[in-house]
């Protein structure tokens, strides 16, 4: 079938949200984001409830990688409007990254759209919510998605046996997760904003972490460009996911064609796979003391994106999801 033809079929079936006609084995996810101070992440949670809606995703839970005031509020205003006001949510505690969007959609959004959750205090934290989720699904089942920094996942190995588990944070983490899809690095080597503003906890998490791990890097969704077609479109009303994308695009002289898509693409590929957009290429990847990485060609479980096919098509395909509405009841 012509590359064409696989596409836009796809694009239906994840736009419209139809009944499948096969029975489709979700993909159970923990989605763990900054959530500002980029907004990539919106168009990132965006896609994944779009999964959802079609049968593709079981999101199990959706976790701030910053601790700002409001981080919990704006999770729950997206989890309302997509139909999950129930889905838990963690915010970390203790040690973490207080950053937040310059742009001040998020304050918007509070203001705007249904929530009840409204402080941080409101919700458990991430730590305990990665474990109690962990805890209860089938061995080898559940796929991290991380588009922020990796605070949390530092956090969860070096836990200790609690309520959910008598299993340390490593062990509930290899007998649990299948992967690891991150959206880090910039590969061969730099240094890139998720990994390098919490070093510390990036080094550990990709030294120790068992099991496989696959990452999307600053040079794949530095060129694909989203949210112009989700403002054009007049048929899209009292939406969040437009509302972000329509306040800061304006704002920066370099979105004009669109933000950069980097969140977007962890998502996608965690839930689709990667081909027929990516290739891998294995290794391991290395993180400095100063939060920069190297890539080193070995036996190794991590591997990340290369590029496959053009970059337009991606494009194309994430602003379709995008603009997906919720399933009204």
């Amino acid at each position: 079938m012509p590359f064409f033809k696989i596409f836009f079929c796809f694009c239906l079936l994840v736009c419209s949200v139809p009944v499948p006609t096969q029975k489709i084995k979700p993909t159970p996810i923990i989605f763990d984001s900054d959530m500002g101070p980029d907004y990539d992440d919106v168009g990132a949670i965006a896609l994944l409830h779009a999964f959802a809606d079609s049968g593709y995703v079981k999101i199990l839970a959706t976790v701030a990688s910053t601790k700002y005031e409001g981080v919990a509020a704006v999770f729950n205003v997206f989890n309302t409007y997509f139909n999950r006001p129930g889905l838990l949510i963690g915010v970390p505690k203790e040690k973490a990254l207080d950053l937040r969007d310059w742009q001040h959609w998020t304050d918007t959004l509070i203001l705007k759209y249904p929530h009840k959750i409204k402080k941080n205090e409101e919700v458990p934290a991430a730590t305990e919510v990665y474990r109690k989720v962990l805890a209860t699904q089938p061995d080898k089942s559940v796929t991290i998605v991380t588009t922020g920094f990796l605070t949390n996942l530092y956090a969860l190995m070096t836990s200790m046996p609690d309520k959910y588990s008598k299993l340390n944070g490593k062990e509930l983490i290899k007998k649990k997760v299948k992967q690891l899809v991150c959206m880090a690095g910039r590969f061969p080597s730099g240094s890139e904003f998720n990994v390098n503003r919490d070093a510390v906890a990036s080094q550990f998490v990709f030294e120790h972490w068992e099991t496989p791990v696959l990452l999307s890097g600053f040079e794949i969704g530095m060129k694909i460009k989203t949210g112009l077609p989700i403002i054009q479109n007049a048929a899209i009303i009292n939406s969040p996911v437009k509302d972000v994308f329509r306040i800061c695009i304006p704002l920066s002289n370099e979105d004009s064609a669109g933000r950069k898509s980097w969140d977007e693409t962890a998502v996608l590929v965690a839930v689709k796979g990667y081909r027929p957009w990516y290739g891998v290429k294995k290794g391991k990847m290395v993180v400095a003391n100063d939060g920069s990485n190297t890539w080193i060609t070995k036996p190794s479980i991590h591997s990340h994106l290369v590029e496959q096919q053009s970059s337009q098509i991606v494009q194309q395909l994430i602003n379709t999801i995008m603009m997906h509405q919720p399933i009204r009841k």
